[in-house]
């Protein structure tokens, strides 16, 4: 089986992080978020994958190089942005004529992607959708299904907090499904293919699973994600917590809590306080200074006696001495006033 991953999102939740990195490849953990939906590919015999993406392959081609492995990636870049839908049917031309995967590349999980395309096949199914079981629907809106694992319908977010099944980013697809819309052009899968084939009683089912999966779209999420895996709740991650990458420099002065990553040719300063943020390679964080609950982007500086609570610092941005910020989204290259 082969698969296609879409990884065109712009990541606005996300911003300043990715003001200067493509959503895909922020880091996780030591490795770009996209590393991680490869591997797990890859664990589960998907072995041919396309990457559809608006952005420029250029963009990404430091990434794809490092790769070299498995699975195999074949790069689309669309002509223009075509909506999760119209970057499926755009890409499907490089991935034959057997059932497929695709999947939204901004997502961790450790979904049994195996059993998926197994109970596809034994329900004849056109299209099957992952549905994860949530406390509070508001965020994601409801996929109900009948008796059998039919898909019934799709909801929009309620208004107030209500249980029940979400799409959870990752569908098998019959290439015949999508032959309605091989002439391309923006169109989301979620609000318009899937509502169709249900209307046409094509046979669309939900694959009901408790697996980890998380939407890493926001700051919070980003965060969240990180603490799960120094968990060990996402299964076929395992790193220490806290995690100091090779490379990274924390002096033996310094606190780490234990949800803390350090990431590579990142500093920590004598009588610094770290707990629960993500330091991407080559942050600083200078002596004395307290960061909770951030994330500090690539090459940025928390400065001597500084405080920094709750906040996410892009790519080269500067938190001065002693300064104190909460809350705070400061820019590429951007700087917090002095306390």
């Amino acid at each position: 089986m082969r698969a296609v991953v879409l990884v065109g999102g712009e990541g606005t939740r996300l911003r300043p992080l990715t003001e200067t990195i493509p959503k895909p490849l922020l880091p996780l953990m030591d490795r770009p978020s996209l590393d991680h939906v490869l591997d797990h590919l890859a664990r589960h015999g998907i072995h041919e994958v396309v990457l559809s993406s608006p952005y420029l392959e250029s963009t990404f081609h430091d990434f794809i190089e490092a790769r070299r492995g498995d699975p195999a990636i074949t790069w689309i870049t669309e002509p223009e942005p075509l909506g999760t839908g119209g970057a499926i049917v755009n890409a499907m031309g490089q991935l034959g004529d057997e059932p497929f995967l695709a999947l939204n590349g901004d997502i961790l999980t450790d979904l049994d992607l195996t059993a998926m395309a197994a109970f596809h096949r034994e329900r004849r199914a056109d299209a099957t959708i992952a549905l994860h079981p949530v406390e509070d629907a508001r965020a994601f809106g409801l996929v109900p299904t009948g008796p059998d694992g039919r898909v019934l319908e799709f909801r929009e977010k309620p208004e107030e907090p209500v249980p029940g099944d979400v799409n959870a980013g990752t569908y098998v697809l019959e290439p015949g499904a999508l032959a309605e819309w091989a002439e391309g052009g923006n169109v989301s899968i979620e609000r318009r293919i899937f509502p169709a084939l249900i209307e046409a009683g094509r046979r669309v089912f939900g694959f009901v699973t408790d697996s980890y999966w998380l939407d890493i779209g926001t700051p919070d999420t980003y965060l969240r994600a990180h603490f799960d895996i120094l968990e060990g709740k996402v299964e076929g991650e395992r790193y220490p917590a806290p995690f100091v990458a090779d490379g990274a420099v924390v002096d033996l002065r310094a606190h780490l809590g234990r949800w803390v990553v350090v990431g590579a040719g990142a500093s920590v300063g004598p009588g610094a306080e770290i707990d629960d943020s993500v330091l991407h390679a080559g942050a600083v964080v200078e002596q004395g200074a307290k960061v909770v609950g951030s994330i500090l982007g690539p090459g940025s500086v928390v400065g001597v006696g500084a405080t920094v609570i709750g906040s996410a610092l892009a790519a080269s941005a500067r938190v001065r001495p002693g300064a104190s910020v909460r809350g705070a989204r400061i820019s590429a290259g951007g700087e917090a006033p002095e306390g």
